[in-house]
């Protein structure tokens, strides 16, 4: 009886394993059904090479650029120049402080991110941070200041921006109640069934070669439409 009993619980560990496997390959499975591929980095990822990321199918970058009211990564201005010697689609992110003002988190991203031709559209990034997690802010208010930051960055660059963010904080803040941006969903576990996404960060895990930083693993994007659809948008 003993060694059925371990038998039966070694065979439920295997189909658990298959089960695990399953889930975590899922999303690069449906994700593999789209044609553009794109990565995001930031200082994280260390000295970017573009243009090796290109030759591995990577069509279009998300660079961070500032955070809050003042910061900005410290590989901004580096990733900027390296990008622009590619073919590759690109845009510049902001992550969103809940501590700090629209008016003054517009400012910071104006002051560095120039207005190029063809640039992607500004993406506001959103998502729980610190405390946060456990207790995160009132609605309202920060709806508030994502519309403000919306319109700022829209009339200065004539594009709406792109809304980034978490499940937790896309059910919380963006839901319903910023129909008019183009939604950039994280869901790193299951496909985003819940979401009318444009881009969908698919992994958090993805290894390729051309970064050198502190993090071995970078993030991949697909984008919710062919190569034809995605001409149109780079260039509307």
């Amino acid at each position: 009886m003993r060694k059925k009993r371990i038998k039966r619980a070694i065979a439920a560990f295997v189909v658990l394993l298959a089960i695990a496997a399953l889930i975590l390959n899922l999303n690069r499975i449906i994700a593999s059904r789209y044609e553009i591929l794109g990565a995001d980095v930031s200082h994280w990822q260390g000295d970017v090479d573009f243009s090796l990321l290109e030759q591995q199918g990577v069509r279009f970058a998300f660079i961070k650029a500032t955070e809050g009211s003042a910061h900005v990564d410290e590989k901004f201005e580096e990733n900027l120049a390296r990008v622009q010697g590619t073919d590759m689609k690109f845009g510049f992110y902001h992550f969103f402080s809940f501590d700090s003002p629209a008016e003054t988190q517009a400012e910071n991203y104006i002051a560095r991110v120039p207005a190029l031709e063809n640039l992607l559209p500004p993406v506001i990034d959103v998502e729980y941070y610190g405390d946060y997690f456990r207790r995160p802010p009132e609605i309202e208010p920060v709806q508030a200041q994502l519309r403000a930051m919306i319109d700022r960055l829209e009339a200065h660059y004539g594009k709406k921006p792109i809304l980034y963010a978490t499940q937790r904080a896309y059910r919380r803040y963006i839901q319903g109640a910023f129909d008019d941006c183009d939604l950039w969903i994280r869901s790193i576990y299951l496909p985003p069934l819940n979401a009318d996404w444009t881009f969908w960060q698919y992994t958090d895990r993805a290894r390729l070669n051309g970064y050198s930083g502190a993090e071995k693993f970078i993030d991949l994007n697909v984008f919710c439409g062919d190569a034809e659809a995605f001409a149109r948008y780079c260039h509307s």
